[in-house]
């Protein structure tokens, strides 16, 4: 959200969020929403079903205080007695009860709206992803998935206070209406006072939104295995605690001045309700001492105006902090209203199972979002069935920037990339994904098991441990989980008990194998041996090219031994094809590609 300090028309503009929200609450469960609500309402009559009471026990104890015989036949005072006690065991069952199932709704609701972010985000474009708006929308909507769950009680116990309060309202109403007026205009002024101070705090919430993604970052490199070697031998725990202690002292030095003004203007308006009760109490008390109430009318009315007071300071507080969450309400709904760009086609045709004519890149053209240079332009290239393609080229020649248009985690902004002849738009998202298998060279080291590591590739396939075993053993990976404690049970990463970190050439393998789980009629491996020697990159590459005969194939990679064997190489410069064909045609050339290759030669000489 770009605005720096919500006014009310934002604020009141926000509330339009509440109903979704309590669609959303329905949806999460409809049983507990009906149950809570019921019992709030028969609790919102008690305080006053009790408060009456006490006056009839009190107006009772005067009149037989006067009687001749003030102790005999008790069955009256006895029955009121024991009506109030029945109402206060009801009151404290009721008040359990409710908080039960408030926490079972808050929770049900907290983890059903993080599920729905997580299906949302999952629907998102790569691009949304990369993009740090977008980014700071997920970071504001994941603190509300949590963070907001307690509204669910809020905007409940509201409502319950507001029956409440109407029960108050009349009963003091029926005896001196304008005291109702006083106490209105007696708490309107820090009514005020909190909107205005609830408006600062959702803005210092917005402004620091990319100081809590930094804090979070500096906390992770700080203490995590993954950056440990470095921070350690680069001596960067100094740097990292400075930087986090200085974000964190500003945040908190921001935090004691803003919470130091809301406490002092709070506490001078919260006083002016004060005054007003008193002023009431007073005038009650002078018309008890003339004769215009009993002891009870003025006990049930102190007591009434005391409630009042606290019930109308907390609705007002309430209806405050609703709009305020309106506004967090608000990041949450704009993160769900983001929708992706790169969507399946009405009726999108299925993606082969095995291609008949390949790949065909036509005048392609792509530039990331913002960027100022096209990433590739005026792209040509065939990639026939049953070959294997390779790309060279120099880091940043766009190599993998192909890779994510031919899997449309992006679409091209000029040509088409045909498949069998049919756009690649015009093919199911789904099926797209389906029948492509890539690993990228920063391919993801899953915290899980060494089989599960491997069934991701196709995870609906992970009950079949056959299936795994055969892409471990295709992937070289069968070496490297023989050796473990566990086998394929064998838990891997060291983020829980028990796991067993495997080196980078064994997560390499492990990831390869992932890529023949997939299964797919293409198959595309960025930088797949970068982490093998020379020996297990040669058996890698060999296999790959026997498994991909029925296949088509892409091979990103900057080892001329691997690239050597393929059918076909192009090198990319610049996001263009500059050179196609063999490695012997291509060194006879010279150019860009022999130069490349007698540069990496060289270093083995």
């Amino acid at each position: 959200m770009g605005m720096s300090r919500p006014s009310i028309r934002d604020r009141l503009g926000a509330l339009r969020t509440l109903p979704p929200f309590i669609a959303m609450i329905w949806r999460t469960s409809a049983a507990l929403t009906l149950a809570t609500a019921g019992l709030r309402l028969v609790r919102a009559m008690l305080p006053i079903a009790t408060l009456f009471v006490g006056k009839l026990i009190i107006d009772e104890v005067v009149r037989r205080s006067r009687l001749p015989e003030p102790t005999g036949d008790l069955w009256r005072l006895g029955l009121l007695l024991g009506a109030e006690l029945v109402l206060a065991l009801l009151a404290d069952a009721l008040g359990r009860a409710v908080a039960l199932l408030d926490q079972l709704l808050s929770d049900r609701f907290s983890d059903e709206t993080s599920l729905r972010l997580m299906h949302h985000a999952a629907t998102l474009d790569l691009r949304d992803f990369e993009d740090s708006e977008t980014q700071d929308k997920l970071d504001r909507a994941r603190r509300q998935a949590s963070g907001r769950s307690g509204l669910v009680s809020l905007l409940l116990g509201q409502a319950q206070d507001l029956v409440t309060l109407a029960g108050f309202a009349a009963g003091i109403a029926a005896y001196t209406p304008w005291l109702i007026l006083l106490l209105a205009a007696a708490l309107v002024p820090a009514f005020v006072g909190e909107v205005r101070f609830n408006r600062l705090a959702y803005s210092i919430n917005v402004k620091r939104t990319t100081d809590r993604r930094e804090l979070d970052y500096l906390r992770q490199t700080g203490a995590s295995t993954a950056t440990a070697k470095e921070v350690k031998l680069f001596g960067l725990h100094g740097f990292l605690i400075g930087r986090y202690r200085e974000l964190a002292v500003g945040m908190q030095r921001e935090n004691a001045a803003f919470a130091s003004r809301r406490a002092a203007s709070g506490a001078s308006l919260a006083a002016l309700g004060t005054v007003g009760y008193y002023a009431a109490y007073a005038y009650l008390a002078w018309r008890a001492v003339e004769g215009g109430l009993t002891v009870g009318d003025l006990t049930f009315l102190a007591a009434s105006f005391l409630r009042l007071r606290g019930l109308l300071a907390g609705v007002l507080a309430g209806l405050s902090s609703l709009a305020s969450q309106a506004l967090y309400l608000q990041d949450l709904f704009s993160f769900l209203d983001v929708r992706a760009a790169i969507v399946s086609p009405p009726n999108g045709l299925p993606f082969p199972a095995n291609l008949a004519s390949g790949i065909e890149f036509q005048n392609v053209g792509f530039r990331y979002p913002d960027a100022p240079a096209w990433a590739m332009r005026h792209l040509s290239f065939r990639l026939e069935t049953g070959r294997v393609l390779a790309l060279v080229g120099e880091n940043g020649a766009g190599k993998t920037t192909l890779v994510k248009l031919l899997t449309r985690l992006y679409d091209p902004d000029e040509g088409r990339i045909l498949v069998d002849g049919h756009d690649l738009r015009a093919y199911d998202l789904d099926s797209v994904r389906a029948g492509i298998g890539v690993i990228f060279q920063d391919f993801v080291r899953y915290d899980l098991s060494a089989s599960d590591n491997i069934a991701v590739g196709r995870i609906e396939q992970r009950a079949d441990r056959g299936k795994i075993e055969q892409a471990a053993a295709s992937g070289r990976a069968d070496e490297v989980i023989g050796r473990l404690p566990g086998g394929y049970d064998q838990m891997v990463g060291r983020r829980f008990r028990g796991g067993v970190e495997l080196s980078g050439g064994e997560w390499q393998k492990v990831a390869l194998a992932r890529a023949y789980m997939r299964d797919a009629a293409v198959l595309i491996l960025d930088e797949p041996t970068a982490a093998l020697d020379a020996r297990a990159e040669f058996e890698v590459f060999e296999r790959f090219k026997a498994l991909s005969a029925s296949r088509t194939a892409v091979l990103i990679s900057h080892r001329f031994s691997s690239v050597r064997m393929a059918d076909q190489i192009l090198v990319v410069a610049g996001g263009r094809v500059e050179a196609s064909g063999t490695h012997a045609e291509l060194v006879a050339q010279g150019g860009r590609y022999a130069e490349l290759f007698e540069l990496q030669a060289a270093g083995y000489r």
